[in-house]
């Protein structure tokens, strides 16, 4: 049988991985397959660079419109990156007629919904497996694993530059700025970390994830995103002492009344599994009414672990290639008319417990005056731990954990511990998951 030809967009760190696995494991990928799968072009505006890769394998071009036009390209690759070109050229790409493979969660997480529906009308598929963690096949995992459950909630370091910041203020105690700058040299980081280290990269893949686990819209525009660019090296110590690890957790929940769909720094329990994730690792766990907890480690990033899911989508379109559209699995998993309206919560309804750090008077009814206060609010208290104050000083620190509350509740009894006079610095507050 004529091997299926597949035309590159972009041929960089990715590109050149999915390259080389799929000519280096041909053989195999073609027996899984069924039958040859072929990149024929590839387009790159680095026609030099694209051109040393793949030799005389492939055509060169540096317009990704004439890969597309191509009458005998079925599959195009996008892994340009971005909202705009990409978008612009994914669309294309679809109304000629071609399935898609993409890697690029900002644009499914943004425009997932146009595009999947243009992909329906076209009868075409749109895959990303690599578009979340890298080489872990979380996408399949729920999509079709998974499809038996009633899916609780997902949590996930699905954002290894994040991860690896945060393991090495734990280990070497380092504040941010140290550590980013060494994440940069490493490569770890890109010159301008923003979207990683606040939290945005983290909301994309979570985006994509809550759509498929709860069959709703993709909706990236209501997720609460925080980073960890505030995260101060003490409260690295302090959960340390209290038997926690901070991570930085993609996490989507199923409520009484919606959705929770939040990225933020979380105080995990040190015993899970998840919490042991170092490095630039990724992991998602998910909670399932029949499997109960299951958990997907590996490498998130990287040039072959990011085009083995690559690959692993093109085996998928070739097998499925001639089959009836409706023989397929849904793009979000879920058929497209029984998606959920489910709506996403806004962050003051979510149901959370919490760390709190508060620099306060080393005096007299401080603590009383603070736990009163959590008491009126209805928050009750897991622990506290008070340090001695330094000698010399009139000052400590008072950390309490809460058990869970409404985060509205929290708002108000933080703007009160806040207006009392012995409270001397703004109050650090960090969310605990013990994701049991």
């Amino acid at each position: 049988m004529k091997p299926i030809q597949v035309g590159l967009l972009g041929i960089g760190t990715v590109g050149r991985g999915t390259f080389e696995v799929l000519t280096r494991n041909q053989e195999e990928i073609q027996r899984r397959a069924g039958r040859g799968i072929q990149i024929s072009m590839v387009a790159d505006l680095d026609v030099a660079r694209a051109q040393a890769v793949v030799g005389s394998h492939a055509q060169v071009v540096s317009d990704a419109r004439q890969v597309i036009a191509h009458p005998d390209i079925d599959i195009v690759i996008e892994l340009i990156g971005g909202y705009t070109i990409a978008r612009q050229l994914v669309m294309e790409a679809i109304q000629a007629g071609k399935h898609v493979v993409t890697a690029n969660k900002a644009l499914l997480a943004v425009h997932g919904t146009e595009i999947f529906a243009a992909a329906r009308a076209k009868g075409v598929m749109v895959a990303f497996e690599a578009a979340v963690a890298g080489g872990i096949p979380i996408i399949k995992a729920l999509r079709e694993g998974l499809t038996a459950n009633r899916i609780q909630w997902l949590a996930g370091i699905i954002n290894g530059t994040t991860n690896f910041i945060l393991s090495e203020m734990r280990d070497k105690g380092l504040a941010f700025d140290v550590v980013l700058k060494q994440a940069q040299a490493l490569g770890y980081a890109e010159a301008d970390p923003t979207f990683d280290i606040e939290g945005v990269d983290a909301a994309h893949k979570a985006t994509i994830m809550s759509a498929i686990a709860f069959g709703i819209p993709v909706q990236f525009d209501k997720a609460h995103v925080e980073g960890i660019s505030q995260l101060q090296a003490i409260d690295i110590r302090y959960a340390e002492q209290l038997g926690y690890r901070i991570k930085l957790l993609g996490i989507a929940k199923r409520a009484a009344a919606g959705v929770e769909l939040r990225v933020h720094p979380c105080l995990v329990p040190a015993k899970r599994l998840i919490a042991n994730v170092e490095g630039a690792m990724n992991a998602v766990m998910v909670q399932a009414d029949a499997v109960g907890t299951t958990l997907y480690y590996g490498k998130g990033a990287g040039s072959e672990p990011t085009a083995s899911a690559v690959i692993a989508d093109l085996v998928d379109i070739t097998r499925l290639h001639t089959a009836d559209p409706l023989n397929r699995v849904p793009h979000l998993a879920f058929q497209p008319d029984a998606l959920s309206n489910l709506p996403i919560l806004p962050m003051d309804q979510v149901v959370t417990s919490y760390y709190l750090r508060l620099r306060v008077a080393d005096q007299a009814g401080v603590l009383a005056q603070v736990t009163g206060i959590l008491a009126q609010s209805g928050i009750s208290i897991e622990a506290v731990l008070q340090r001695a104050a330094d000698e010399g000083e009139n000052q400590t620190d008072l950390i309490i954990l809460t058990h869970d509350c409404v985060e509205a509740d929290m708002n108000r009894a933080m703007a009160q511990m806040q207006a009392l006079s012995t409270v001397l610095a703004p109050i650090i507050r960090l969310r605990k998951e013990d994701l049991s």
